[in-house]
């Protein structure tokens, strides 16, 4: 008689039908992992957020660092810095030995979790084009 039982059970479960036991289950186990992709999630939303602040500051280091070395003075350079950064950022420029130094460093936007927590940073270094001072 215990065959016929387990014969039924397995046709039961092959069919949809589900024992009251089991009712319920996939409820309590959506709530145990929806925390784990809510983390996941905001992870992969800071990482994103990271990589976009310090790809900005690496292209306005760049560009910066471009234009103070074709003579650009000082406010253009920050203002083409802080275009391509955003206005958060920081920038410093220096000319030492016929090279000029661009540091762009900027917090890293983590919308409601916080601002600050992490900051991007780029420096760029070009020599100063022939002819200019």
């Amino acid at each position: 008689m215990a065959t016929v039982g387990s014969r039924t059970g397995r046709r039961a479960r092959r069919a949809g039908v589900t024992s009251p036991r089991e009712r319920g289950s996939a409820t309590a186990e959506l709530a145990v992992a929806l925390p784990a992709v809510v983390l996941v999630l905001v992870v992969v939303l800071v990482v994103g957020s990271a990589a976009l602040a310090q790809l900005r500051c690496g292209d306005a280091a760049r560009a910066a660092a471009r234009a103070a070395a074709l003579g650009e003075d000082a406010a253009a350079v920050q203002a083409i810095a802080l275009e391509l950064a955003g206005e958060t950022a920081e920038v410093t420029a220096s000319t030492a030995g016929g090279w000029v130094r661009v540091v762009v460093s900027r917090p890293v936007s983590l919308g409601w979790l916080g601002a600050g927590a992490l900051t991007a940073r780029a420096e760029a270094t070009v020599p100063v084009e022939p002819g200019e001072p």
